[in-house]
């Protein structure tokens, strides 16, 4: 029989350390976050609904606004773009190359493995639908880099209509996605974003 997930509900003490600026246009646009700290030095943190270009700029608000450290993925033409793709590595950008992804996930966990043997800090952030288009599913890189590596999994959400960001919940994943994906489901299949009919089903494609 597969264990339930460990759910984490202790918290290292934060206090933002980010950018007043980032928080006040947040604020302006009546926007809230909820967050209270990271339960460790690594992990991976699952960012869903993604539907529309304005989840990145929102994304990047909130990490400016917090003052976190978290490296993502994004497609690698967008790395390829003079001074974009300086800025995007900056900001904690990985480029992933979508039609040739062999490897991606096996050198994620290594490296999130050794973060983990050295101490060092190491969160990963990856919206797990791969496009803002509609898709059957979750690609399963992300839950595989956190199931090969043992690190929490924080599940984030966009919630347009009550205009939230929420890096609330975290677990230890299972290792079985049937269980691991009925949990993602309670907790963020009520969460809505910029365009809901582009949402795709919480499970693996």
């Amino acid at each position: 029989m597969t264990p339930p997930l460990q759910r984490l509900t202790g918290r290292a003490e934060f206090k933002p350390r980010g950018s007043a600026l980032a928080r006040g246009l947040l604020r302006l646009f009546g926007w809230k976050i909820l967050f209270e700290g990271f339960p460790g030095p690594q992990g991976v943190v699952m960012v869903y609904p993604h539907t529309s270009n304005w989840d990145f700029v929102l994304g990047v608000l909130v990490k400016w606004a917090l003052g976190v450290q978290v490296r993502w993925w994004g497609k690698d033409s967008l790395f390829k773009i003079p001074l974009l793709g300086a800025w995007a590595r900056w900001i904690g950008g990985i480029p992933v190359d979508r039609k040739n992804p062999k490897g991606l996930v096996g050198a994620t966990a290594e490296q999130v493995r050794q973060a983990k043997a050295r101490g060092e800090y190491f969160w990963l952030a990856v919206a797990p639908e791969g496009t803002r288009s509609y898709v059957p599913g979750w690609r399963g890189g992300a839950y595989h880099v956190a199931v090969q590596a043992g690190v929490p999994c924080c599940l984030a959400y966009f919630d347009v209509p009550s205009k939230t960001f929420g890096v609330v919940d975290f677990v230890i994943l299972s290792g079985d996605a049937e269980t691991d994906f009925s949990t993602f489901r309670s907790i963020l299949s009520d969460k809505q974003g910029f365009k809901p009919h582009l949402a795709s089903p919480i499970q693996l494609r």
